[in-house]
Order: C-alpha cells, then structure tokens, then sequence
C-alpha cells in the first residue's frame, strides 16, 4: 500500500489560515519594534495567538503546519514555548493548569538545559535557553529522575541571555531545593516524546524561515538589475538559487516526514527526528548565507529585512540542539543499529 502523504481539507486550512493572520497580524514593523520593547507582542498573543496553543495536545503535523508559519513570520513572544515545550510537559504530568495553558489563559515554558546547552537530563543548578521566562506563568523544570517540577513563573528571577536573535528571547533561572522536593516523576519515554515532537516541530519552524529566505532571494533577484539585465539571468546566481531551493525541499520533506512517523508511530521515528532537525539547521543556515550573497550590499542593512531572518536561522539550529549535535545523535543510533 502507497503511503498518503498529502494534507488533509482541514490541515490546507489550518495553513491557510495562520499564514492569512499573522500576515496581517505580524508585519516585519511589529517584529522590529519587539527588539526595543517586547512587551508589543502582548496584544499579538492576547487577541490571536493564544488560541492556537491547543495545537500542542493535537497531531504534530498540525503543530508543523503552525509551526512552519510561526518562523516565515518570525514570530516573536510566547507561542512556539507554549505549544511545543510547556503544554505538553505539564499534560506528562496531569498538571491541573495544563487546561488554561491550552485555552490560552496561562503561558507555560520549559527548562530543561543546562549551562553547557545541551537538552538532555543534567543535574547542573543553572537551566538556560528557558524561552520567554520573564512572560511566561509558569515554567516546568526538568529535573534527573526524571522528574518534573512546574513552578510560577514569578516566583525566581529570570536572567536574560542575549543572543543572535532578536525575535526568540532566552533566559536563564537558578534550580532550587523546593523545585526538587515538589517534582513529581514523569515516566522517561513521556518525556523523551515531548522533546522529540518539540524538535520537530522547531524544524519545521525553520522550515517556515527557509521559505521565507528562498521566495525574497528569488524575488530581488528578478527585480535587482545590473548592465541592464536581472542579477537572476546570470547562471552563477542561477545556481545558487537552485541550491537554496534544494535545500529547502530537504528540509520541507525531512520536517513533514518526522512529523508523520511521529503520529504515526513509526519505529523510526527517533532517527526521523534528529534528520529533521539537522537538515532543517543546515538549510536555514545555508540559505541565509546565499541569500545575503544574492542580496549584497543591501542586505546588510538594517532596513532591509533579512537580517531578521538570518539571525533567527542561526539561532533556531543551536537551540534544542545543533545541526552536528543531531549528526552525532545520528550517527550513534546507525551505529547501535
């Protein structure tokens, strides 16, 4: 029997419709006024966004399909840590608040890093990369064990780590002796899930980002001219272009088929979800290169957008591990095989 790997009625839709409300909702001004005060995005989240944070209890191809439109836009604020990462992790452990998060009444994040960065199990006292933790409600802290602690939010101080990336703010915040006392234990496959969907479904944010960077190369490569033809008629653009959207299909085809094996339950889904991530990163990195290469001299301006894709893109492949921490992941599990 073939496989169906096209999108239902009802996915089109979803796609339709995310794409449709934050073209509206989340022009490149808004994410340009975020980086002097955040506090823009509230109103984005309030009156829109909060209502899709559901989509983290549903398939992941229908968080991938979110997803995908969260990072062409490159939504700031609390969205994709709601969804992804806090929802879930509080449903691993029957949190009796995960409902308001779903409903869009609280915001969850999830800390789970350490001060070396990596997104596994450690004992380290420090967690960092906690996404949105200064607006988040509450977040859940990912203890050995495992184990689970979901505290308020408001209840330690969130220290900002400035990154690359404007549009995605990252804190760290100190692990304390009640936070261990109050963890419950949360089963090790629940846990490895969550962080599984979440990856991939962070590639198919990337994914969303690639676009975005592949369709304004194109287009400022027909528009931009030089000895009175379109750079895009010169075959060495021509091939770099083709590259990018190379690139771009990869990524499009390893995020979705992840998503998929996921729901699906696949025995390879594991190695599904480290290919995504890898290939996506690589992607969005190569992509933001070329298309700064393709764009010159304008496209280090400040006025121009696609700094804000660029930094997204490298950002985005160091956060729930890098596109070679993913390679390594891999190629141990071919090893083990």
């Amino acid at each position: 029997m073939t496989a169906d790997f096209r999108l239902s009625e009802e996915q089109d839709l979803l796609r339709e419709t995310a794409r449709s409300v934050l073209a509206r909702e989340c022009p490149p001004a808004l994410v340009r006024a975020h980086i002097d005060d955040p506090a823009v995005v509230e109103s984005l989240w309030e009156k829109h966004l909060h209502e899709w944070a559901a989509l983290g209890d549903g398939p992941l191809v229908d968080l991938c399909i979110f997803a995908e439109e969260l990072g062409a836009a490159v939504v700031p604020g609390p969205c994709f840590a709601t969804a992804a990462l806090g929802l879930p992790l509080l449903r691993a452990v029957a949190d009796e608040r995960a409902d308001a998060v779903a409903e869009g009444e609280l915001v969850a994040t999830a800390a789970v890093a350490g001060r070396d960065g990596t997104w596994e199990l450690n004992d380290d006292g420090v967690r960092t990369f906690v996404l949105e933790a200064d607006r988040a409600d509450l977040v859940a802290i990912v203890l050995p064990g495992p184990a689970l602690a979901v505290v308020d939010a408001a209840s330690r101080t969130a220290r900002e780590i400035k990154t690359l990336d404007t549009t995605r703010r990252v804190f760290e915040i100190d692990i304390t002796a009640e936070d261990r006392a109050v963890a419950k234990a949360v089963d090790a496959a629940a846990l490895a899930s969550v962080l599984r969907r979440a990856t991939v479904a962070l590639a198919a944010e990337l994914v969303g980002t690639t676009r975005w960077l592949l369709e304004h190369t194109i287009e400022y490569a027909k528009a931009r001219e030089q000895f009175g033809k379109p750079i895009g008629s010169f075959q060495g653009l021509q091939w770099k272009i083709v590259d990018m959207a190379l690139d771009a299909e990869r990524a499009t085809a390893a995020a979705y088929y992840a998503a998929m094996a996921i729901d699906a339950g696949e025995p390879d889904a594991l190695r599904a979800a480290h290919v995504a991530k890898a290939t996506a990163g690589v992607a969005a990195r190569h992509c933001a290169k070329s298309g700064m290469q393709v764009y010159g001299g304008i496209g280090y301006t400040w006025e121009n957008d696609l700094h804000l894709y660029l930094r997204r893109a490298f950002a985005s492949d160091y956060l729930l591990g890098s596109s070679t921490y993913h390679h390594d992941r891999l190629a141990q599990l071919l090893l083990d095989a």
